[in-house]
C-alpha cells in the first residue's frame, strides 16, 4: 500500500532546489525547503550573462542538435551524451515557461527576445536579462514557490545548516540531521525522499568568484556517508575574474560575448596607461590564436591562454598575473544597457569605469563540473551499472536525490557559459517529477522507520559539535582553510604537474589531521557561526582530496584537467585532411581510449578509493578533437 502523504525534503533554495520543490508540490506533496539563508539570496542569483537554448530569433539558422554538438564538444566529450541531449532539447521550451512566470527577458526594439553570443560556439543562443540573469531567474521561481508554501504545501526552513541524512538499515534515506543556525541546536527531519542541491564548492580554493556558502560541505556529507563522487577534477576556472583581497569577482563572459577583448601590452612589463598604448602596440592573443573563435573560446582554453601569457612568457601587465578586458571601443549607452550588472561591480570595487578604462582581470576558481554521481543504478543479473530509463537523478542511496552544480551530470570536462542556469533549472524540474514518482512506489513511510535510526544519528552529529567546543588551544579554522586555498590555488590550479599533485596530498592528509584538533574562541551555545565554519572547513578538506586524488590519477589534458607532459599538441597550421592533423587525430583516439571515462570516487577512511566508468557517446561519436582555431 503506498504511502498517503509523503514528505520530502529539499535541500538548497537556489534554481535547481526552487525547481524540485516547484514540481514536488506540483503533485500534491509536502516540502520542507531548508536553506542557509534567506532563498532568494541563493548562489544562483549571482549568475550574470545568461542562460542556452535554441530559440534563433537572429536567424542564424542555429538548431538543438548544434546545441548539443557544442555541449559534448565543449565537455571534451567526457558527459554521458543522453542527459545533455534532453537538456538542449528542452531548453527553449524551459525559457518559455521562464517568460510565462514574469522573467524580464531582454528584448530587441521589436518585442523579440534578445540572444548574445557566449563562449564555445558561433551562434547567438544565450537568452538574457541585462546582466542579472540569474538573479531574475531566482526571483521567479521564489514567487511560485510561494504560492505552494501560501497553499500548506511548502514549508521554508532558512538559517538553517543540513549536517547529514539518516540512513536505515537497507540504507536507504529517511530523513535528515539539521543545525538551527540561531540556536546552534540539531533537530531531526524525518522524510521519505531527500534531494540535495546546494550548488559549487568554490570555497575549497580560498578565493573564488562564489559566495560564502559555496563550501560543498553537504555534497562531502553525503560522500562520507556512502554517497558516490564523480569528476571531482574538473574544475573551472573562469578567465575573466576580478581579483580581489577577499575574493575574485566575476565579470560575466557576457563583457566578451558583446564585444570585450582580451590583450595585454606587446612590451613585456608595461605599465604604461592602457589608454595610451597604441593599436599596433596591443596583443589580442586569443584573436591570433584562435581565429575562428577570437575572445568567445571555451573558458578552459580562454583561461589556459592567460596562464600561459602571464606565467609562462611573463607577458601580463606590469610582468604580473593580470591581462585586461576592453570594453571601452563599444558605446556607453550599449554597455549600460547590456551589462549594467558588472559594470556597477567593476566601478564599485576598482574605483574607476570599466566603460572608460579597460578592467583588469586574471582567471578564477569558477565552477565544479564534477559532482555527486546520479543517474547510476546497479543491475540485479549481471552486476554491472546502467542508466535508468527514465533518467532519475537518484544518488547510489536509494531515496538521496541531487540537482544543480553539486551533481555532476551535464558539463563533462568542461561547462559552457550560459549552461549552468540551464542545467539547474532542468536538473531541478528532473528530480522533482522523479521523487514525485518515487514516493508514490513507497510502501513504508519515515514515519515507520525504527526511531532509534534517527536519534542515533542525531547523537552522533550532537557529538562531533561538542567535540569542537570543548577543544582548547587547537587549531584555529579561519587559518587551516587559508592554508587549503592557497595550496589548492597553487599545486591544483588551471595546469597541473603530478609532483606538485603528490604535495598536495601530503599536505591535505596533514590538514586533516589537524582540523581534528579545530578550537573556536566562541564556545558559546547561540547563534555562533564559527561552529558550522569549523565543519565546513573540515569537510572542504576531505573533498579536497577527492579533487587533488583525482587529478593526480588522470593522466591526460582534458578541459578543467591540464597536465602539460601529457599534452597532445594540435600541429601548428594544419587541419582535418592535413596527414599532420590526421595524426594527430589518431592520438587524440588512442588517449580517448584510455581515459574517456567517468572518475567515480568512494569514501573510505584513509582516503577516497577511485575507480573509472564507461560514458555514453551513443549520440555523438568522439572522433573529431575540440578544435577552435
Amino acid at each position: 500500500m503506498a504511502v498517503k502523504k509523503p514528505k520530502i525534503i529539499v535541500v538548497g533554495g537556489g534554481l535547481g532546489g526552487l525547481w524540485a520543490t516547484m514540481r514536488i508540490a506540483e503533485a500534491g506533496n509536502e516540502v520542507m525547503l531548508f536553506s542557509l539563508f534567506q532563498v532568494k539570496r541563493s548562489h544562483s542569483a549571482c549568475a550574470q550573462g545568461g542562460i542556452n537554448a535554441c530559440l534563433d530569433t537572429k536567424g542564424q539558422h542555429d538548431s538543438v542538435w548544434q546545441h548539443i554538438i557544442d555541449t559534448i564538444k565543449g565537455g571534451a566529450y567526457l558527459a554521458n551524451q543522453p542527459p545533455v541531449k534532453a537538456m538542449c532539447e528542452d531548453a527553449p521550451g524551459l525559457i518559455r515557461t521562464f517568460d510565462r512566470m514574469g522573467v524580464t527577458w531582454s528584448r530587441t526594439p521589436e518585442g523579440v527576445m534578445d540572444l548574445r553570443l557566449f563562449g564555445g560556439v558561433k551562434n547567438k543562443r544565450t537568452c538574457f536579462a541585462g546582466a542579472t540573469t540569474g538573479q531574475q531567474l531566482l526571483y521567479s521561481c521564489d514567487e511560485q514557490v510561494r504560492k505552494h508554501e501560501e497553499n500548506g504545501l511548502v514549508k521554508k526552513y532558512e538559517f538553517w545548516e543540513f549536517l547529514s541524512i539518516v540512513k536505515d538499515g537497507q540504507g536507504r534515506c529517511r530523513g535528515i540531521v539539521a543545525l538551527n543556525l540561531r540556536t546552534m541546536e540539531s533537530e531531526i527531519f524525518k522524510a521519505d525522499a531527500v534531494v540535495i542541491a546546494t550548488g559549487g564548492l568554490g570555497l575549497i580554493y580560498g578565493k573564488s568568484t562564489n559566495s560564502a556558502s559555496s563550501t560543498g560541505a553537504a555534497a562531502s556529507r553525503v560522500y562520507q556517508q556512502g554517497a558516490k563522487f564523480m569528476n571531482g577534477e574538473f574544475i573551472q576556472f573562469h578567465p575573466t575574474g576580478m581579483p580581489g583581497d577577499d575574493k575574485n569577482r566575476l565579470m560575466s563572459e557576457a563583457a566578451r560575448g558583446e564585444g570585450g577583448r582580451i590583450w595585454v601590452p606587446r612590451k613585456q612589463g608595461d605599465t604604461t596607461d592602457p589608454l595610451k598604448i597604441p593599436e599596433d602596440q596591443r596583443w589580442y592573443f586569443l584573436e591570433e590564436w584562435y581565429p575562428a573563435y577570437g575572445n568567445t573560446v571555451p573558458r578552459d582554453v580562454a583561461s589556459r591562454a592567460i596562464n600561459k601569457v602571464c606565467v609562462e612568457q611573463g607577458m601580463g601587465i606590469g610582468g604580473k598575473n593580470l591581462v585586461y578586458l576592453d570594453l571601452t571601443h563599444l558605446p556607453e549607452q550599449f554597455l549600460r544597457s547590456r551589462l549594467a550588472g558588472i559594470l556597477e561591480i567593476y566601478e564599485k570595487f576598482a574605483g574607476v569605469d570599466p566603460c572608460k578604462v579597460p578592467m583588469i582581470i586574471y582567471p578564477a576558481t569558477h565552477y565544479s563540473m564534477g559532482g555527486i554521481w546520479v543517474d547510476w543504478e546497479k543491475d540485479e543479473t549481471s552486476g554491472n551499472l546502467k542508466q535508468p530509463s527514465p533518467r532519475n537523478h537518484q544518488t547510489s542511496i536509494p531515496g538521496l536525490f541531487s540537482c544543480g552544480e553539486c551533481d555532476g551530470t551535464y558539463h563533462g570536462a568542461n561547462r559552457l557559459g550560459a549552461n549552468s542556469l540551464l542545467s539547474a533549472s532542468y536538473s531541478g524540474r528532473v528530480v522533482g517529477e522523479s521523487v514525485a514518482a518515487y514516493v508514490k512506489g513507497l510502501t513504508e513511510s519515515a514515519d515507520e522507520a525504527p526511531e532509534e535510526i534517527y536519534t542515533q544519528e542525531k547523537k552522533r552529529q550532537e557529538s562531533i559539535n561538542r567535540q569542537i567546543l570543548s577543544n582548547s588551544n587547537g587549531e584555529n579554522p579561519y587559518l587551516l582553510h587559508k592554508e587549503l586555498g592557497d595550496m589548492m590555488r597553487e599545486k591544483v590550479g588551471i595546469v597541473r604537474y603530478n609532483k606538485e599533485l603528490d604535495e598536495a596530498l601530503e599536505k591535505i592528509k596533514e590538514l586533516k589531521d589537524r582540523s581534528n584538533k579545530i578550537s573556536l574562541e566562541d564556545k558559546l551555545g547561540w547563534s555562533n557561526a564559527s561552529l558550522p565554519y569549523a565543519r565546513q572547513v573540515q569537510d572542504m578538506i576531505v573533498l579536497a582530496e577527492v579533487i587533488t586524488k583525482g587529478a593526480r590519477l588522470r593522466d591526460e589534458c582534458r578541459g578543467g584537467q591540464w597536465k602539460p607532459e601529457f599534452e597532445i599538441p594540435i600541429p601548428e597550421g594544419k587541419f582535418a585532411g592535413d596527414p599532420e592533423f590526421e595524426e594527430y587525430r589518431r592520438k587524440w583516439m588512442e588517449n580517448n581510449e584510455r581515459w574517456l571515462k567517468t572518475t567515480v570516487a568512494e569514501h573510505a577512511p584513509d582516503g577516497p578509493k577511485i575507480s573509472y566508468e564507461k560514458i555514453d557517446t551513443s549520440v555523438l561519436s568522439p572522433e573529431q578533437p575540440r578544435d577552435y582555431r
